[in-house]
C-alpha cells in the first residue's frame, strides 16, 4: 500500500530552499494565516501600485518570488531547471489577468504559442496552458454560454477566439506538448466546454493533446464528464482532464444566490472531496480513453490516487496520469512524490510584477479562506527548521 507518511519527509520537501528562502515561507505563511492582515496587505498593495509608489522591488523580493518564477519566461529558468534536477516537471503560466481589449487576447494567444515552442526543446516543460478569458471577453462567453444571438460584429469576434483556440492547439499537437486549457466561472464554462470539445475531436485522435478542467465543487460535473465520454467513444477521439476542487466558490454561491437559481456548487467541503475522488476514481478506470491530469493539494486524494494506481497495477510513471500543484505551495506533495516516481508538475505563474498581483491576491486570499492547507505549510516548514536547526 502507499505509504502514509510520504509526504512527511521535510528534507525532500523543501530541499531546493536556503535557509533564508525557508524562513521567508515561514513568514509569508504566518502572515497569510491572519485573514485581516491579508485584507490590509492587498487593500494597501493595490493602493500602493495604483498610485505608483515605488513597492516593486518589496513585492518581488516577498510574496512574488515566493509564489512566481519570475518576470518573463527567461526569468524562470533557474527555477525550471532546479526543480528539473529534483525530478518535478514545469507547466509555465503567464498570469495576466483581466485584460479585455482585442490586442491582448491576440499578445496572451503570441505567448501562449511562444511558450509551447520554448516547451518543446526544454524536456521539463511538457504542457502549456491557457484561460479561455485570456482568448476572448467574459461578457462574450457568457452570451453564447446562455445561447444569446450574437450581433454581427459579435459572430466575428467568437470566430476569432474560435480561431485563436485552434491556433494554439495546432501548435501544441505540431510540438508534441500537452495543452491544458483551465476553467473559470459557471455561467461562462459552458461555452468554454463545447469550444474545448471541438478541439479534442480535433486534436485527441491518436494521442491526448488538449485537456479541460473539471471543477469538482460542481456537482453536474462528473455527469458531464461520463456523457462526453460516450460522446468521444462513438466519435473516435480521447479525453483529457486536469481535475481541481474549484476556486470560485463564494463567487458561484453569491451569484446563484442573489439571481435565484440553484447553485452549481456542492453543497460542502465533504461533497466536493467525494465528488473529486470519485472523478478521480472513474478516470484511473478509464485510463483507455481519457488522461488525468489530478490538480490537488490535498494529501488524502493524493494517497488516494496512489492507493488506486496500486491496486490496478498502474506504473508510477504511467504518461497518462500527472500530480500538478502551484508553485511555492505544497512542496511535500510535489517532492515526495517525484521522489517516489510518479509524474509531477508545477504550475509556475509568471509575468511583470505588477500585472500578475491580481493572481497573487487571488492566492492569498484563497489560501486565507483554506485554514488547514495554511497551518499544515507552517507545520512542515517548523520540522524542517527544527532539522536543520535553524
Amino acid at each position: 500500500m502507499a505509504s502514509k507518511s510520504i509526504f512527511e519527509n521535510t528534507e525532500i520537501a523543501f530541499k531546493l530552499k536556503n535557509d533564508s528562502e525557508l524562513e521567508r515561507a515561514y513568514f509569508l505563511f504566518k502572515m497569510i494565516a491572519n485573514e485581516p492582515l491579508v485584507r490590509i496587505g492587498t487593500a494597501v498593495t493595490k493602493f500602493a501600485l495604483n498610485v505608483h509608489l515605488p513597492v516593486e522591488g518589496l513585492i518581488r523580493s516577498t510574496v512574488f518570488d515566493h509564489f512566481c518564477g519570475g518576470v518573463n519566461e527567461m526569468d524562470c529558468m533557474h527555477v525550471v531547471d532546479s526543480m528539473s534536477d529534483a525530478g518535478v516537471h514545469s507547466v509555465l503560466d503567464y498570469s495576466v489577468e483581466g485584460r479585455e481589449e482585442k490586442d491582448q487576447f491576440d499578445s496572451t494567444l503570441k505567448k501562449v504559442i511562444e511558450l509551447t515552442l520554448f516547451a518543446e526543446k526544454k524536456q521539463a516543460m511538457p504542457f502549456s496552458v491557457f484561460k479561455p478569458t485570456g482568448f476572448g471577453r467574459f461578457e462574450l462567453w457568457h452570451k453564447v454560454t446562455k445561447k444569446q444571438s450574437l450581433s454581427e460584429r459579435e459572430q466575428a469576434e467568437w470566430q476569432r477566439i474560435v480561431n485563436r483556440y485552434d491556433k494554439a492547439c495546432k501548435v501544441a499537437s505540431d510540438a508534441n506538448i500537452t495543452l491544458l486549457i483551465d476553467a473559470e466561472e459557471s455561467w461562462m464554462q459552458g461555452a468554454a466546454d463545447v469550444l474545448c470539445e471541438q478541439m479534442m475531436e480535433k486534436y485527441n485522435k491518436e494521442k491526448v493533446v488538449v485537456y479541460n478542467t473539471l471543477q469538482c465543487y460542481r456537482w453536474d460535473r462528473f455527469d458531464y464528464m461520463k456523457e462526453l465520454q460516450n460522446k468521444a467513444i462513438q466519435r473516435g477521439y480521447k479525453l483529457g482532464f486536469k481535475i481541481v476542487r474549484g476556486a470560485y466558490l463564494e463567487k458561484e454561491n453569491e451569484r446563484a444566490e442573489l439571481l435565484g437559481y440553484k447553485t452549481p456548487i456542492c453543497k460542502d467541503k465533504n461533497e466536493t472531496d467525494v465528488n473529486f475522488n470519485s472523478i478521480m476514481r472513474y478516470i484511473l478506470d478509464h485510463l483507455d480513453n481519457i488522461s488525468l491530469f489530478l490538480g490537488t493539494h490535498n494529501e488524502a486524494s493524493s494517497y488516494l490516487a496512489m492507493e488506486i494506481m496500486e491496486e490496478k497495477n498502474i506504473v508510477v510513471n504511467d504518461p497518462r496520469v500527472w500530480f500538478g500543484q502551484l508553485y511555492g505551495m505544497s512542496d511535500h506533495i510535489s517532492y515526495n512524490l517525484a521522489k517516489a516516481g510518479y509524474n509531477v508538475a508545477k504550475y509556475i505563474p509568471f509575468g511583470p510584477v505588477k500585472d500578475v498581483m491580481p493572481y497573487l491576491i487571488r492566492r492569498a486570499e484563497e489560501n486565507t479562506s483554506v485554514a488547514g492547507q495554511t497551518s499544515r505549510e507552517l507545520t512542515l516548514i517548523k520540522m524542517e527548521k527544527k532539522r536543520r536547526g535553524i
